[in-house]
């Protein structure tokens, strides 16, 4: 069963979707599990593969769009602030607490890619979740700061610049999260098999949702230069922990993240690698994400 609900979140709501097993005991409230999902993506793409299976396997599972994304509110559009994705999270579990037949003691979190360091980052402090989920987790700090040339501190100078020209003209510069095409991939070098399977996730039947812009706002990239979603994980975050990584190691630094996640945490509990898959194969090939919900509805159960 699929309800779609409003979450209120200050000025603005949320556009969520929450799905429930479709045998529901009355008498036993539902452990849920709030997703949160890698960047640029909408709740309708990968968020919506790995809730929906849940939901089948007796976990009500809840999937929103990020503010100033996809069907969300708030203005500036496509802002990718770190700081908020968090938030997010949070006022998606206040929203449970008042959905009859939800149990707000048995809320965990299930973080994809970004998304996975976005969970962690706030399950340090939102002791309301109970059990942390993660797939591909990376930490987008790390991951923007190995993205600059000349150092972060050169690429801040960069963007304090810019953003004194745009405070100027009162235009917002957007960029592309990745090319919109194969063709537009190759013609600037970017033929690495991450990029392309991204690309093809992302910007091609297989995966797109026409409310994924693919992009960016430019001004939202000094806030993931300072971030690290990591930050005090060993002293904070004492919920169990599963981590899920693809075994095929590519450049997008997923792998790496998961370990390093899996030693600093206080509480790990299970460790999978999904031999052959890539990062982007663990958004949606039926192969591995399904073995990757068997292990998460294990951990769950478990733990919620």
């Amino acid at each position: 069963m699929l309800q779609h609900l409003t979450i209120p979140r200050g000025p603005i709501d949320l556009a969520a979707d929450l799905y429930l097993p479709d045998s529901i005991d009355d008498a036993a409230p539902l452990r849920t599990v709030v997703l949160s999902t890698p960047g640029s993506s909408v709740k309708e793409q990968i968020g919506a593969n790995y809730a929906s299976r849940l939901a089948a396997r007796g976990i009500a599972a809840l999937v929103f769009d990020p503010a100033h994304q996809g069907q969300s509110g708030g203005e500036p559009r496509d802002l990718e602030d770190p700081y908020r994705r968090g938030e997010d999270i949070s006022y998606a579990i206040d929203a449970l607490s008042t959905i009859p037949g939800i149990d707000p003691e048995r809320v965990g979190v299930l973080g994809i890619c970004a998304g996975g360091g976005y969970a962690v980052h706030t399950a340090r402090t939102d002791h309301r979740i109970k059990a942390v989920g993660t797939v591909v987790p990376s930490n987008m700090g790390t991951s923007f700061r190995s993205f600059q040339p000349d150092g972060a501190s050169v690429a801040l100078d960069t963007m304090a610049d810019a953003r004194i020209e745009e405070t100027r003209s009162g235009e917002l510069t957007r960029v592309n999260w990745l090319p919109d095409t194969l063709e537009e991939a190759e013609a600037v070098g970017l033929t690495d098999i991450d990029t392309t399977q991204a690309i093809t996730y992302y910007r091609t039947e297989r995966g797109r949702n026409e409310h994924s812009t693919n992009r960016r706002l430019s001004r939202g990239d000094s806030m993931l230069l300072g971030y690290d979603a990591y930050h005090l994980v060993d002293q904070l975050m004492t919920q169990p922990l599963q981590v899920i990584l693809a075994g095929r190691i590519g450049n997008t630094g997923s792998y790496e993240s998961g370990m390093q996640l899996w030693k600093l945490a206080p509480n790990p509990v299970d460790l999978m690698v999904i031999d052959g898959a890539g990062h982007y194969e663990m958004y949606d090939e039926p192969e591995y994400v399904d073995d990757a919900v068997d292990r998460l509805v294990n951990f769950y159960s478990n733990n919620l």
